[in-house]
């Protein structure tokens, strides 16, 4: 492949380098999302889970590996404030992902016109 690779003109290389590397941001991106996606359900779930206790109920947070007692409204405060960042932050991914994407679809038609002039050429 790396010889086929090299008989490739240095635009068409180049392009291929940089189509491999929007492809890889474009994994970290949705890695970056999915795990975003995962810790706001789960702050969604314990929100969800401390609407059904008592008011005056002992309510313990983490604090790293310590569980630290803890006032219910603030608890509900922070979760609440933490959800809100993770949907600025899951709003901010899905636009760096529509824009990786669209790079992607961008080098993907150039370098299929590339390499079906290149093609072209070596046929002649």
């Amino acid at each position: 492949m790396s010889d086929e690779l090299s008989k490739l003109p240095p635009n068409v290389q180049e392009r291929l380098l940089r189509l491999q590397q929007l492809q890889q941001t474009l994994q970290s991106i949705m890695a970056q999302k999915q795990q975003v996606e995962m810790e706001k359900v789960e702050v969604e779930q314990t929100v969800a889970e401390l609407a059904k206790t008592a008011d005056d109920a002992v309510i313990y947070k983490t604090a790293g590996s310590l569980l630290i007692k803890a006032e219910k409204t603030k608890v509900n405060e922070d979760l609440n404030e933490r959800k809100s960042l993770l949907e600025t932050r899951s709003t901010v991914i899905a636009r760096q992902e529509e824009r990786v994407k669209a790079q992607v679809k961008e080098i993907q038609t150039k370098l299929q016109e590339d390499l079906s002039s290149v093609s072209g050429q070596s046929l002649s």
